[in-house]
């Protein structure tokens, strides 16, 4: 019984070490992504298992993907500037080209020590957006990396945080709301100075002694459908399932009840409750929700 308990034990020590390694070569900065501005304030680390970018007042920094995507489920680990960091953005995204682009946006608007980030969403579809919601999260994001994830099907866009879903976009084309299913889409993320709005719509300046500002990425994973000489790896005609579970994702009663969690308790801001903003009538689709 020893030799075998032993030999089990040595069979899930091997499991686990090529898990380990599996999850470790399955993001590789290096292969995933090119730095696109900085000037060098942009760094693949750790033999490409971390990525960095940095702000100070000459320039900040940016990187996108080297795919394209047409719908997928996106997971990145990220860990937001420390300290104070009013004025600055961290923008973490998915972006279409041209005058009618699509884009699902995860924006954090930095803050002065103490005070709470803001996370803004926001979703574009053929160039309009107009549809941000904000959130405070329940940690602090500076301290550890945590993990933001777009899941983008043809029938919704759900945004999640560790796994809590924060944000669900509906597909309403049937009530004229356009949604984004047919342009493909880079994944961007950039640091930059936004003292203009970011910190209590511009009051609070960026700091330059506190500089240079600097956000970490790690973990990426992409299961989607990459999109190659107008083509998408995921066959048109293929069923459903072989998509991945992702491609007709919906949301659950139990996600359905973290998401009220978020809403209820840490939602600041929500375009579909800002009359105000809207003195025609509030978009769409918001009567539907």
């Amino acid at each position: 019984m020893a030799s075998l308990s032993t030999s089990n034990s040595t069979l899930l020590m091997a499991l686990m070490v090529g898990c380990v390694m599996m999850a470790a070569s399955a993001s590789n900065f290096y292969q995933d992504f090119d730095i696109t501005w900085g000037d060098g304030r942009g760094k693949i680390l750790n033999n490409g298992q971390v990525l960095s970018l940095s702000l100070d007042k000459a320039s900040g920094s940016g990187f996108q993907s080297k795919n394209e995507y047409l719908f997928g489920k996106i997971d990145m680990q990220l860990k937001l500037v420390p300290g104070n960091s009013a004025g600055t953005v961290t923008a973490y995204y998915l972006s279409s080209k041209g005058s009618t682009w699509d884009e699902i946006d995860f924006e954090f608007l930095g803050n002065l020590s103490g005070d709470p980030y803001i996370l803004h969403t926001n979703v574009f579809s053929q160039g309009k957006g107009n549809r941000e919601q904000q959130f405070y999260l329940w940690f602090d994001p500076t301290a550890d990396f945590h993990t933001y994830s777009i899941l983008w099907n043809p029938q919704r866009i759900i945004f999640s945080v560790d796994g809590t879903p924060i944000r669900e976009f509906k597909n309403m084309e049937s009530i004229g709301v356009p949604f984004p299913k047919n342009q493909p889409m880079r994944i961007y993320s950039s640091l930059w100075n936004a003292d203009d709005w970011a910190t209590r719509g511009g009051l609070v300046k960026t700091d330059w002694s506190q500089s240079p500002f600097t956000a970490s990425y790690r973990n990426f994973n992409a299961d989607a459908c990459v999109w190659s000489n107008g083509a998408s790896s995921c066959k048109s005609n293929a069923p459903s399932s072989t998509k991945g579970a992702w491609f007709s994702q919906e949301m659950d009663s139990a996600s359905q009840q973290r998401l009220r969690w978020v809403h209820n308790n840490y939602m600041i801001y929500n375009y579909c409750t800002d009359a105000k903003r809207f003195p025609q009538g509030l978009p769409p689709e918001c009567k539907m929700a």
